[in-house]
């Protein structure tokens, strides 16, 4: 992998693991960014709360059945065009809590894209259950990380609270589905809007610039 450069672009992608389009989206995301001269920041967060907060009890996928049945065939039908493994897990939307609070603990770290990437496959190619603690072990172990002190502390007031605050902080920035793609202040939402956030980010240091003054208030 190539090392980011100071002065690169930047650009955040928000994602929650239960997303099929944050899968598709971060299995392209390293070849175009490298492509492109951007620098990804990886920012894990819950939709759940999100989609609470507007009033849904549920993932859109089973509140609205015909669109849900659609997403379904569409996700097929873009894993084919990328050349993406896909496999549809038994159990939709699958919770994420542990992962995500590993992977908000590693967002700045060089293991958290890989145990990201982990994560999503196990969910989205091998239909296991990323919430069980016996699958995360084993995915940080693979990863030749410490997963007992990295579940630990996952488990931990500090790192609970930590995910409240990055859920907030989703919200706040008017996040309402994932994957979401900030450049600045500019907001791009979904898979199929990833090379037109690369696009945005490579005008020069100014968006470089609004994009660092976006990660100072997160």
């Amino acid at each position: 992998m190539n090392v980011p450069q100071p002065d690169m672009p930047r650009m955040q992608m928000w994602f929650d693991f239960a997303s099929p389009y944050s899968y598709l989206a971060i299995e392209r995301i390293e070849d175009l960014a490298r492509e492109a001269g951007v620098r990804v920041e990886l920012r894990p967060f819950l939709l759940g709360p999100i989609f609470q907060a507007q009033g849904w009890n549920d993932t859109p996928f089973r509140l609205f059945p015909g669109k849900g049945a659609y997403m379904m065939r569409d996700i097929v039908r873009l894993a084919d065009k990328y050349g993406v493994i896909y496999r549809r897990p038994r159990l939709f939307p699958r919770m994420s809590v542990l992962p995500a609070r590993i992977a908000l603990m590693g967002q700045d770290e060089s293991w958290g894209r890989d145990f990201c990437l982990a994560v999503f496959r196990a969910n989205f190619q091998h239909d296991l259950d990323i919430q069980a603690e016996d699958v995360v072990h084993d995915l940080l172990r693979d990863l030749a990380l410490d997963a007992d002190a990295l579940i630990a502390r996952a488990k931990t007031e500090a790192v609970k609270e930590s995910l409240r605050r990055q859920v907030d902080r989703a919200r706040n920035l008017g996040l309402f589905g994932a994957p979401t793609f900030f450049v600045g202040d500019e907001m791009f939402w979904g898979n199929d809007r990833l090379e037109d956030a690369l696009e945005w980010a490579q005008q020069g240091p100014a968006a470089a610039r609004a994009t660092a003054r976006v990660a100072a208030s997160a």
